[in-house]
């Protein structure tokens, strides 16, 4: 049975190395690497932990397709438990081109009717097992039919049941404030963010003072990452500055942070002090920059 439940998208990434914009000009570009893999929020989270040795059950929707069927093997091989009846046959399982440019950053093709933004809160087993100790939503302001209400109701069940509840984000899609969330972030331990998501969700661009807002709109402990600086960890009682890990060489950028969040919960999952879980973090994030893909790092631990 599952320790970690992870709820979100799982669709696959086609990535391409290095590209610019001179394939528009040329009509062919010679790309050093082009290559098929897992990716979004929640898939890559849940291959993250479980190649760390978790038990991980993975809560999303994919298509009944080629594509689908792909990321059910995938989960298959890795131990993930992942629920057959949660294909659909009307929807195309979501698949991204993912352009990596020199410098690592991204640049990305999607399908808005593919099941990235899909899942709705019909869609998510609840009560959650019983052998379930934490639960990750890893990426609110995806899904435009899981608002603020539904993860209040995700989030309160997981409380009732005594699961620690952590939560990523991406940017906010319609101006939500974080006092727009407050219902929900009361729910969440463990609340992560980037500096740009913090600061649109905020509306505070110092990071400490946007880690203070969401401190303050009920997130027990608030988590910013902040890239090639490493990542401020902050509660009502402590805040650390963590750096990130030397030497790291970024070849590409696609889910540094989702292994970050992956690493922490591990890490936490551990019995390890809130530094080492950002330590942790910091050096899953970075090995994750270290590869072509999301989760390729994984295969080289």
């Amino acid at each position: 049975m599952a320790e970690i439940v992870i709820i979100g998208a799982a669709i696959i990434d086609v990535l391409v190395r290095p590209a610019d914009a001179s394939v528009f000009a040329s009509g062919s570009y010679p790309a050093e690497d082009i290559r098929m893999a897992p990716g979004a929020d929640a898939m890559n989270e849940a291959l993250v932990l479980a190649s760390l040795g978790k038990q991980v059950r993975l809560e999303t929707v994919i298509g009944d397709d080629a594509a689908g069927g792909f990321l059910r093997k995938e989960c298959q091989d890795k131990g993930i438990v992942l629920d057959g009846q949660k294909s659909r046959k009307e929807i195309p399982t979501g698949i991204n081109v993912v352009l990596v440019g020199p410098d690592g950053e991204r640049s990305f093709l999607t399908n808005p009717r593919g099941s990235l933004r899909a899942l709705e809160l019909s869609d998510i087993r609840m009560p959650f097992e019983k052998e379930a100790k934490f639960l990750c939503f890893a990426s609110i302001f995806v899904f435009p039919k899981i608002k603020a209400a539904q993860l209040v109701r995700i989030f309160s069940q997981a409380k009732k049941q005594g699961i620690t509840v952590c939560a990523d984000m991406t940017k906010c899609k319609h101006k939500e404030t974080a006092a727009d969330m407050a219902e929900a972030f009361a729910c969440i331990d463990y609340l992560f963010a980037n500096e740009e998501e913090a600061a649109l969700l905020t509306g505070e661009a110092d990071t400490k003072k946007a880690a203070e807002s969401l401190l303050s709109s009920g997130a027990g402990h608030v988590i910013i990452k902040c890239g090639a600086r490493g990542c401020l960890l902050k509660t009502r009682t402590e805040e650390y500055t963590v750096p990130a890990r030397k030497g790291t060489v970024c070849i590409d950028t696609t889910g540094a942070g989702d292994s970050f969040v992956a690493g922490f919960i591990f890490a936490l999952s551990e019995g390890r002090t809130l530094y080492q879980c950002a330590q942790f973090a910091n050096a899953c994030g970075a090995r994750a920059t270290e590869s072509l893909g999301a989760t390729a790092w994984t295969k080289e631990a």
